[in-house]
């Protein structure tokens, strides 16, 4: 056969949870691979398009996320699906399942396939725990935390490795679910972390809030007057929880990217904010990749109120999928497939 039209043959590296368990990321690696995507996007070396959605019935029971892009200094093209379906516990499944595609941009050809349910909690961690360490006070000591779905303990766990917290607070809408949550975290993190009975028990006068419940509608159950000056405000939210007057109080709003966060688009905690203009390209500050790669500053003073919106990046889990894959190279770990 001519070797001109003969056919390479494919490998492609695949990766499952048990895999990526066994990998063990560190809290470092994980902070230090979204960051560099972050860095990337910031200086203008990846693309990246607005998730789609695929909803089998109703949003209120649950949907799938299509999520694309590419890191160009990591050599990766991206597309994740995942399914976000709120009655998964109920059969002992993560609400949130997902799989990684990783792709050469130079050719297409596929690289590898990864079990990416872990992934999609720790980059959503990552990314709220990189937005507070370049937007929340150094000195922040108290945590209020809302929501015990899967990306909820990657949030505290990495929060508390930057900050070191005093004290966190956690709240959850199931009873048994905040227990357990609360339970879980004191033994990873060998603190106290108090379950608490309210929203306002919670969130009130902490110096980090984040909110990330899972609401079958949009509710405001997150009040404005609860947010103290100089606090860090995180609501990320699939149905938004907060009051329209939240982003009133802000002197900052920064975001993770604005293409899906503008006008036109589903879901999201601050789209009503957006579709009345409360939060605009006028009044956004940037997005946070431009604050880590220098472009932008983060947090000026101590009495800044500043708001972070983040949506979800597939830059982050293609950046992740590129740190496990290397790991996974150094010790031996993972399967290689034939594609073709």
């Amino acid at each position: 056969m001519d070797p001109v039209t003969a056919e390479k043959q494919v490998h492609i590296t695949y990766l499952n949870g048990a895999e990526i368990d066994a990998l063990a990321l560190t809290n470092d690696e994980i902070l230090n691979a979204v960051e560099s995507g972050l860095r990337a996007q910031g200086s203008g070396k990846t693309v990246i398009e607005p998730r789609v959605h695929l909803i089998p019935e109703s949003s209120a029971h649950g949907h799938f996320n299509v999520l694309r892009g590419v890191v160009k200094p990591l050599g990766f093209a991206g597309v994740k699906v995942v399914g976000d379906f709120v009655n998964n516990y109920q059969l002992g499944l993560p609400s949130e399942m997902a799989i990684l595609n990783l792709f050469d941009p130079t050719t297409g050809m596929p690289k590898a396939i990864l079990d990416a349910t872990a992934i999609t909690d720790m980059r959503t961690g990552a990314m709220t725990a990189l937005g507070a360490k370049y937007l929340a006070r150094k000195g922040s000591k108290v945590l209020g935390h809302v929501g015990a779905r899967g990306t909820a303990s990657w949030n505290v766990r990495l929060l508390d490795h930057l900050f070191d917290f005093e004290e966190i607070r956690v709240h959850s809408k199931r009873k048994e679910s905040q227990e357990a949550f609360a339970a879980k975290l004191s033994a990873d993190l060998g603190k106290k972390v108090v379950a608490t009975e309210s929203w306002e028990d919670c969130l009130k006068g902490a110096d980090i809030l984040v909110e990330a419940s899972r609401l079958p509608k949009p509710e405001p159950l997150f009040k404005t007057e609860w947010v103290k000056p100089g606090a860090f405000v995180v609501p990320y939210g699939t149905m938004s929880a907060v009051e329209l007057s939240l982003t009133d109080i802000m002197d900052k709003m920064v975001v993770d990217d604005w293409g899906q966060c503008r006008k036109g688009l589903p879901f999201g905690a601050l789209r009503a904010h957006v579709d009345s203009d409360r939060l605009s390209e006028a009044n956004l500050h940037g997005e946070l990749g431009e604050i880590v790669a220098g472009e932008k500053p983060g947090r000026e003073r101590d009495d800044e109120t500043i708001l972070f919106w983040h949506r979800g990046l597939s830059l982050s889990d293609i950046a992740l999928g590129a740190a496990l894959l290397e790991k996974a190279a150094r010790q031996g770990i993972g399967q290689r497939l034939r594609f073709r």
